[in-house]
């Protein structure tokens, strides 16, 4: 009997220590998966984790892409040792150069899905915030579907025109986010920026409302794209306004003129009356004519002192200013007309 026991206790032993090494083994590939980063495949930088579908769906796809060679099995040990198995967020998720099984995870369990960019330009009108949000991508697309007025409307701004409404700025949104809730976004930053700006503007403002001075301040935008020039500007406005003149500002025509504006403005456009055109009506616009970012409306709140009544464009990009229309006309001759005299 002693024989024939000793003879079972070798083949035994052998086959736990078979079964050590295997489970060892076993151990050691899985904390490699864990760590060992993902393959990158071209064209397929970024996925989706559908509500509904699980973990094994995606690692059946990833695994006939060549992402990963691993099973399910490994995949789900893995969300178990960190407590998140049953607890992944839907969305779209970013698979980055490096990126291990294990930081994944943790990502996908914390839904740090992928956010894209989308910025409203400084200058912009609504009608090119409308082609740029058509054109971005893996947002949802309502405002083909709403005209201006229901767009105000649905954003709780009834009988409110769009135009400066919403703050140039660069805004993030998921996929699956509506074109409409970003510029509800863009509409709040909007508010509260000229709430509070509103609250420290300059004395003796020739200004009533807010409202004005986001009009005042797209104007401002229009007219200059030089941080130095801003508040010189929009004094020249203000005294303007003050002083009963008309504003007399090309931007206002042109944006009055809607399509009939081919790149070129006459003086016959000048001479025709609408609601937008400074030269035949005093004041400010009824609306603003373009989206403005904060140092526009700094310079609207707080206009630099001094006497010009009068600019005109060098034609580099800057302006040159006068305090009397005789300097104005000889700024005009020599800058516009090329007639410059010593």
């Amino acid at each position: 009997m002693s024989n024939r026991s000793g003879r079972w206790r070798l083949p035994a032993l052998l086959l736990l220590l078979a079964l050590g090494l295997a489970a060892w083994s076993g151990w050691r590939s899985y904390q490699r998966f864990l760590v060992t980063p993902l393959v990158q495949v071209a064209g397929y930088d970024r996925f989706d984790l559908v509500r509904g579908h699980g973990l094994n769906d995606l690692v059946a796809e990833w695994r006939q892409r060549g992402i990963t060679a691993h099973g399910a099995l490994y995949w789900r040990l893995a969300a178990r040792q960190l407590g998140v198995d049953g607890r992944l967020h839907a969305g779209e998720y970013a698979l980055e150069a490096g990126l291990n099984p294990l930081e994944l995870l943790r990502r996908m369990a914390r839904g740090r899905v992928m956010q894209h960019p989308f910025t409203l330009v400084d200058g912009w009108n609504m009608s090119l915030v409308r082609k740029a949000l058509a054109a971005a991508p893996e947002m949802r697309h309502r405002l083909d579907q709403l005209d201006d007025a229901a767009l105000m409307q649905a954003l709780g701004q009834p009988g409110v025109s769009p135009e400066g409404q919403f703050l140039s700025d660069t805004y993030a949104y998921v996929k699956g986010d509506t074109d409409v809730s970003v510029l509800q976004r863009a509409l709040r930053a909007q508010q509260r920026l000229l709430a509070a700006d509103w609250a420290q503007r300059a004395p003796d403002l020739p200004l009533q409302t807010p409202y004005q001075a986001l009009i005042l301040a797209s104007i401002v935008e229009k007219e200059t794209g030089q941080a130095d020039e801003r508040a010189r500007i929009a004094g020249v406005f203000i005294r303007r306004l003050q002083q009963h003149m008309l504003l007399e500002t090309d931007p206002t025509v042109i944006y009055g003129m809607g399509s009939r504006y081919a790149g070129t403005i006459h003086k016959s456009d000048l001479t025709t009356d609408t609601p937008y055109n400074t030269y035949t009506r005093p004041g400010l616009p009824p609306t603003p004519i373009a989206m403005i970012g904060r140092p526009a409306l700094q310079a609207a709140l707080h206009p630099a002192d001094g006497e010009d009544l009068y600019f005109v464009a060098r034609g580099d990009g800057h302006h040159i200013f006068a305090r009397t229309l005789q300097e104005h006309d000889r700024n005009v001759a020599c800058y516009q007309l090329k007639h410059c005299h010593d």
